[in-house]
């Protein structure tokens, strides 16, 4: 069932666990702009928007304004210089991608986190060469939730949406799906906010050892729908 098939990961949160070096790079320019640091829970709830969107939060909390251009590049120049020097797959995430690779799916990343600095990252961590197509924020010209993101990246790995999985962890994430008409699985072990009965994902994994299973079910409702159709 997975043959043909085209499995989509979100980065940040459900593929790697990346908020110690986003915090490290996040509290290194607030800190040197004379602002109070963040909690790696205050960045967690952030993360799915992109840098930007992080920077700005920080400084909303704090009641406090600054040069927000500024400081993301300041942002960037410290995060893409260490850019693994804590962030992890999580458990489980490497052997779910051998599995769904053995089985004849495509592999893709679709993220706001900027192209280069996705590559950067999957390749610091030897993960790049799963992927048959990587789309970031800067890849098109639209990014998530817009569901062009996800429908684009899906062509870009020679896919069909018909023939898709989304695999996120926040509602960014499920909005995106959605919109795509693509079934989306949740990970509960992300960095959505809690609780997350809200979300109204297609399904929900622990852990990614239940990943194969929970996408080839969703592949096969998806075609028993069409056959009915």
């Amino acid at each position: 069932m997975l043959k043909d098939a085209t499995i989509v990961f979100d980065l940040d949160g459900t593929l790697v666990d990346t908020a110690p070096d986003l915090t490290n790079a996040l509290n290194d320019v607030l800190t040197r702009h004379g602002h109070a640091a963040v909690s790696a829970e205050a960045v967690r709830a952030s993360v799915g928007l992109g840098a930007r969107v992080m920077i700005e939060e920080a400084l909303r909390r704090a009641g406090v304004t600054d040069d927000v251009d500024g400081m993301l590049a300041e942002f960037l120049i410290h995060y893409e210089t260490n850019i693994a020097r804590e962030s992890r797959p999580f458990p489980g995430a490497v052997a779910a991608l051998e599995a769904l690779a053995s089985g004849g799916a495509r592999l893709a990343v679709c993220t706001n986190k900027r192209e280069y600095l996705s590559r950067r990252l999957l390749q610091a961590l030897e993960l790049e060469g799963y992927f048959s197509a990587i789309a970031g924020r800067d890849t098109f010209a639209v990014a998530k939730p817009d569901p062009g993101h996800l429908t684009g990246v899906v062509a870009l790995a020679g896919g069909e949406p018909s023939r898709a999985v989304m695999v996120g962890d926040s509602a960014v994430d499920v909005r995106t799906a959605k919109a795509a008409s693509v079934p989306v699985i949740l990970v509960s072990f992300g960095y959505a906010a809690s609780p997350l009965d809200g979300l109204d994902p297609d399904a929900m994994i622990d852990h990614f050892d239940a990943l194969q299973g929970s996408a080839t079910s969703l592949l096969k409702a998806v075609g028993v729908r069409h056959c009915r159709s």
